[in-house]
């Protein structure tokens, strides 16, 4: 069995923007990038030609400008991270991770009641 790659918190923030974009060059990933911390171009896409290497992300290069896009889901990467929160900083403990969560964001009611249908599926199970 193929050992999982574990993302860097790096590779996430490029994971989000595929994830949100679907397919983007080394360029506009970079651009997202820099609205929100100060990054090198060359940062960007050396990080972007490592997870390509990693196999975290393909790369379409029959064009000049080589297209990315994330070779893992969003929903397998968020499981992946949050079973090892669970196990290392809440003892196993899923009421922990989620008492924890819930006290430290002031969720909307939306989120509320998000929260409340989920919880209600998982009663009928």
């Amino acid at each position: 069995m193929a050992k999982q790659v574990k993302p860097t918190e790096g590779e996430l923030e490029i994971l989000q923007v595929l994830w949100e974009k679907g397919k983007a060059t080394v360029r506009e990933v970079h651009e997202i990038i820099l609205q929100s911390k100060d990054a090198g171009y060359t940062t960007t896409l050396k990080l972007m030609q490592i997870m390509f290497e990693k196999g975290l992300v393909t790369r379409d290069d029959s064009a000049k400008t080589h297209i990315y896009q994330a070779n893992i889901s969003k929903e397998k990467t968020q499981s992946q991270f949050v079973g090892r929160m669970i196990n290392s900083l809440f003892g196993g403990s899923s009421s922990q991770l989620v008492m924890q969560a819930l006290g430290s964001q002031s969720p909307t009611k939306e989120e509320i009641d998000e929260i409340q249908q989920y919880l209600n599926n998982l009663k009928k199970q």
